[in-house]
């Protein structure tokens, strides 16, 4: 089966569906051992310094990787996507758009779908058959998810990154309920984690490959991964369409703000980390979450993929200092 690659997540059940393998992007970049190159490389192919490291990132994995397609989220992810497909298709790889309208309108999403049912040749039937078989794993990993914030055996990473696996069940979703099946099953014969300071991680999946160890070597842990969990379409309904609609992450700050209150209520939270990318239009809400949440908000910046800079660290442990 032939790999189509995905800028962000997109109805995923349609590419299973129609018998290709779905490779999220920003997974391989991020897991290369050597992305700080990737980044350099498109740098060096002509992309400006200042653009966000992970558009550049996904260009050179692209160019360098077994990738003939690529879905590009023309609205709602980056605003740096449709200059992205454009270099895409300098390079002779065909680009595929989907868009999530702005207003979540039922029909406009719909028919989005529709097209890229019809694109890569597969029918509705087909397309909620796979749903039902992902809806079983997607329910393993709400339970891993549960044994974070419930139970409290499961770090923070490993939260992130289930959660996170769920925009492409990591191309393979067999294997992928097999490896949540054995982690689930060491998961519930841990013991208690004791970390004091309990924390909500928001916005787009940091690009700093150390930031939860970090953050649980000073005795916090991250209970809370809201895109991540977004990721993993934390949603029990039948109709697809509405899966889709109910994803917070391409629509608006608002829909994003209901659903992290009611989460920080669930999960008991001490105190916020916001990430946000250099250059990304995202840092603007940055101002619209600390009007509307009412507990401590720490905000902490990447740029290159890497380990935590001495500031951020500094930074972060006089937050927590701050909470406790």
């Amino acid at each position: 089966m032939a790999n189509i690659a995905i800028t962000t997540t997109v109805p995923v059940e349609i590419i299973l569906a129609a018998g290709y393998i779905p490779v999220d992007l920003n997974n391989i970049f991020i897991t290369n051992q050597q992305a700080v190159r990737l980044v350099e490389a498109a740098e060096e192919a002509g992309y400006p310094r200042n653009l966000c490291g992970w558009i550049k990132g996904l260009y050179s994995v692209v160019l360098e990787g077994d990738f003939e397609q690529v879905i590009a989220v023309t609205q709602g992810d980056c605003s740096n996507t449709h200059a992205l497909m454009e270099t895409y298709e300098l390079a002779g790889i065909e680009t595929i758009p989907f868009a999530y309208p702005f207003d979540r309108d039922y029909d406009l999403l719909k028919l989005q779908m529709d097209k890229l049912i019809t694109r890569l040749g597969t029918d509705w039937a087909a397309v909620d058959q796979v749903k039902k078989r992902l809806d079983v794993i997607r329910k393993k990993v709400a339970k891993l998810d549960e044994l974070t914030w419930q139970d409290n055996v499961v770090s923070g990473f490993y939260n992130h990154l289930y959660q996170v696996s769920c925009s492409d069940f990591n191309g393979n979703p067999d294997e992928f309920e097999a490896d949540v099946d054995c982690f689930l099953k060491e998961a519930r014969q841990a013991a208690e984690r004791t970390e004091d300071v309990r924390l909500a991680y928001i916005g787009v999946p940091p690009i700093f490959t150390d930031l939860y160890g970090y953050i649980e070597q000073q005795g916090a842990r991250v209970v809370f991964n809201e895109v991540q969990r977004q990721f993993s379409m934390p949603f029990e309904v039948q109709d697809i369409v509405e899966q889709y609609r109910l994803y917070t992450y391409p629509y608006g700050v608002f829909g994003r703000i209901r659903d992290i209150r009611a989460e920080l209520e669930r999960r008991n939270i001490d105190g916020i980390l916001h990430y946000v990318q250099s250059f990304c239009y995202r840092q603007i809400e940055d101002m619209i979450f600390r009007e509307k949440l009412d507990i401590p908000v720490l905000t902490i910046e990447g740029d290159k993929p890497g380990k935590l800079d001495a500031r951020t660290k500094l930074r972060i442990d006089s937050f927590l200092e701050m909470l406790r």
